[in-house]
């Protein structure tokens, strides 16, 4: 996939990987026959692939059944950008990542806390301990990222 803009594209990926890694919330899109759904998560990366979990039934759960194909949507260093004077002037600055990948079920207990451990490493910077009963009441899911993007847009400066 072409950017249009290719100035605001963020072409490294240790870029696009730091974006991840600063985004707080990923957003899922997801299709099954003909309807698509997204919806926000919160999950943990590895380099190449992000995880995430569920309950164990849902809706998410029944488009992954039908489609493994999966976008998913990051952003970080969102900031509005507001002028006193004129309203088509507003904007924001921010860095997004866009991606496709294929979602697949990790059912092995020391796959599914690995998974878990990288959400909560995200979000708390450690590892955790699983009880076998949370376990088993938890779907954990790995992405398998097949494409990225990167996009930024910067602060404009005074008088531009």
């Amino acid at each position: 996939m072409t950017m249009r803009r290719h100035d605001k594209e963020i072409v490294s990926r240790e870029e696009i990987d730091a974006v991840i890694r600063e985004a707080d919330v990923c957003r899922l899109g997801l299709a099954f026959n003909n309807e698509p759904y997204v919806v926000p998560i919160s999950f943990g990366y590895d380099g190449a692939a992000i995880y995430i979990h569920t309950a164990p039934k849902g809706r998410k759960i029944e488009f992954f059944a039908a489609n493994t194909r999966v976008c998913f949507e990051l952003e970080a260093h969102v900031e509005i950008r507001a002028d006193a004077e004129k309203a088509c002037d507003w904007t924001f600055t921010f860095e997004s990542v866009v991606g496709h990948g294929s979602i697949t079920e990790l059912t092995g207990e020391d796959d599914k806390i690995d998974g878990l451990n990288h959400i909560m490493r995200h979000y708390s910077g450690r590892e955790w301990a699983f009880a076998s009963k949370d376990l088993a009441t938890t779907r954990v899911w790995r992405i398998e990222i097949e494409s990225v993007t990167g996009k930024r847009s910067a602060k404009k400066s005074p008088g531009s």
